[in-house]
């Protein structure tokens, strides 16, 4: 199209410049908005990952099947130290841990509870998550000194303290099956039934108790795998895994370690893009109406123009320009709003009041970080563009269908 035709349509949008800047408004506003929606979900998205793989690995090797194991000493991987030597080979550069979860009765001076006492490596990963993100008291507990760290809930429940001790009894395993552990620690978990219910202890500790020498997972952490479009590549260090391993193990990753969890957060995206699909539409219906308008003013000069020759295409790719430039306006500022708002979000935000500790119940980190992908970002000014064609095309088929000598006739 000439330049002519681009000012034409520039000077009749400016024209109804009240209700023109009212609607590049609004479509100012869903584009920023839905910049900042995709950020916040991508910020909910990683916080969630990052905070389930910090405690489930991003890779587990199991015993095959050990979901449907009822028994506690079939579902061991028994040389642990072996497994975790081939785990290291097939994969140089990772983290690799044991952990040995023993069910367990866990006794105070007058109360006892059913819990999982977690086995961890004193020096490892996951001992020292618990130190530095959940440790409210005391300490963690030190290799061989039969210590325990409780959750805060399950202190409270069995009425100890940092300094007291416990009673842990593990009828039926394979290690000496009760033993009295001092309490170095308490632990403010993020979730309360999982507070309630765990004790961490050293894993030689943990195996001396209930399964010498034996885990009852190994847990992986790759380096560099922080978002969760970044955990797309985990298959391929899967499947270099399984080749390693006797078929009497098998490697999951981190979304069939946690199904459920992985199923919400599949979950979030599509339902971020049925909301751009509904601001869009309110967008899209006032643009209808301020071109219609515009259509309306402007019948008698219509008339005038497909008189003096001008094809019915020509006047319909006027109404869709004016359309498109309406909207490129409004999308233009919204994009400037919404980026100078991500790059803010992107420095860390938390959620206002009491909200952080609420949701940390569902894995949400107490600091999160906005993130926003390429694709998202051409997605919301595709909708833009989509919600400008398509809503000209009504006014524009109005007026191609004008008849020049009514249309000069009429009297608005």
């Amino acid at each position: 199209m000439s330049f002519l035709v681009w000012s034409l349509a520039w000077k009749n949008v400016w024209r109804g410049r009240g209700r023109s800047l009212l609607t590049a408004g609004a479509v100012a506003a869903v584009v920023a908005m839905m910049l900042v929606m995709y950020g916040f979900s991508g910020a909910v998205l990683n916080g969630v990952f990052q905070n389930l793989t910090r405690t489930t690995g991003h890779l587990v090797v199991r015993v095959r099947n050990a979901d449907e194991i009822r028994e506690f000493d079939l579902s061991l991987i028994r040389d642990a130290a072996s497994v975790k030597k081939r785990v290291r080979e097939a994969l140089p550069a990772a983290d690799v841990e044991a952990v040995l979860e023993v069910p367990a009765l866990l006794a105070g001076e007058k109360r006892s509870r059913g819990v999982v006492l977690l086995g961890l490596e004193p020096e490892g990963h996951l001992m020292r998550e618990f130190a530095e993100k959940y440790l409210s008291a005391g300490r963690v507990p030190a290799a061989g000194g039969y210590e325990a760290a409780l959750g805060k809930a399950l202190a409270r429940a069995l009425s100890a303290s940092v300094g007291g001790t416990v009673y842990a009894f593990a009828p039926g395993t394979e290690g000496l099956g009760a033993a009295a552990f001092s309490v170095s620690g308490l632990l403010d978990l993020p979730e309360s039934t999982m507070e309630a219910r765990t004790a961490v202890l050293d894993l030689a500790d943990a195996q001396e108790l209930a399964a010498p020498d034996a885990a009852t997972r190994i847990v992986v952490f790759l380096p560099g795998v922080r978002t969760l479009s970044a955990a797309e590549r985990l298959q391929g260090y899967r499947e270099a895994l399984e080749r390693a391993l006797p078929d009497e193990y098998e490697v999951q990753t981190w979304r069939e370690a946690e199904p459920a969890l992985a199923a919400v957060l599949d979950m979030t995206r599509p339902m971020v893009t049925i909301y751009a699909v509904l601001f869009f539409v309110l967008a899209g219906l006032l643009v209808v109406n301020t071109v219609y308008l515009s259509l309306v003013e402007r019948i008698r000069e219509f008339g005038v123009i497909i008189a003096l020759g001008a094809d019915r295409w020509r006047v319909m790719r006027l109404v869709v320009l004016e359309s498109l430039l309406l909207v490129a306006s409004g999308a233009a500022l919204g994009g400037i709003i919404g980026g100078l708002a991500l790059w803010r979000l992107a420095r860390g935000f938390s959620l206002p009041g009491t909200l952080a500790q609420q949701y940390a119940e569902f894995g949400l980190p107490a600091v999160m970080y906005a993130s926003i992908t390429p694709g998202q970002v051409l997605l919301v000014f595709a909708f833009a563009a989509l919600t400008a064609i398509a809503s000209a095309l009504w006014p524009a088929w109005l007026a191609g269908r004008l008849e020049p000598v009514e249309a000069m006739r009429h009297v608005a």
